[in-house]
């Protein structure tokens, strides 16, 4: 899908419910959206949309090493998507909604093609961004998502309106809840039952 981009400027703590559902609209018809995360904008799409998938590879210019996040509204669809034992589960319960990303063992309901090759891995989120959570309670399953980090830049992009200027031909819309930083998360590996630190970002590290 492709009509012209939606510019959707909502309340960063009230986001108002007839926008959000424009834009979820455009999700559930294949769209790929960019909105705000704790962490700069993201571009995301439905877990099954595999175009999408590809679309977003293609405005990143990503490689097929590239993983994506799984961004969740909550813990609920957990075990859908990654094995987790007990020491998993309460670490990532003490620390999330947070500025976390957290390497997990792919379940079988994770596609392959969102795996890193050769591992059988995924990123995991549960922002605590108001907006993106409001966008997120109107489904059961996650978005796929990357930061909106343009080729050639390092820091992700944080003001709606220029993403719409720049990528609007790319996108199905753009959900502006205002300036929301561009600190990246904190990435811990918790692939084994060791917590370990990939990246320090916003979140505290506590092995």
């Amino acid at each position: 899908m492709h009509k012209e981009c939606l510019y959707l400027s909502v309340h960063p703590d009230n986001p108002q419910k007839r926008l959000l559902m424009q834009a979820v609209e455009r999700l559930q018809k294949g769209g790929v959206i960019a909105y705000p995360t704790e962490s700069g904008y993201a571009l995301g799409c439905l877990l099954d949309n595999k175009e999408g998938a590809d679309r977003i590879r293609a405005i990143r210019r990503l490689d097929e090493k590239h993983y994506f996040t799984l961004v969740c509204a909550d813990l609920s669809h957990l075990s859908a998507y990654a094995k987790v034992g007990n020491v998993q589960f309460r670490y990532l319960k003490s620390h999330l909604p947070g500025a976390y990303t957290f390497i997990l063992p792919a379940s079988r309901e994770v596609p392959r093609r969102l795996q890193t090759p050769k591992r059988k891995y995924i990123g995991l989120r549960v922002t605590p961004n108001v907006v993106a959570n409001a966008l997120l309670s109107y489904f059961d399953k996650p978005l796929i998502s990357v930061s909106l980090i343009l080729p050639g830049e390092e820091m992700p992009m944080t003001d709606g309106w220029t993403i719409h200027e720049t990528l609007g031909h790319a996108l199905d819309a753009v959900v502006d809840g205002g300036f929301c930083g561009f600190e990246p998360t904190t990435v811990i590996d918790f692939t084994e039952d060791v917590p370990i630190l990939i990246r320090q970002g916003q979140g505290e590290f506590q092995s």
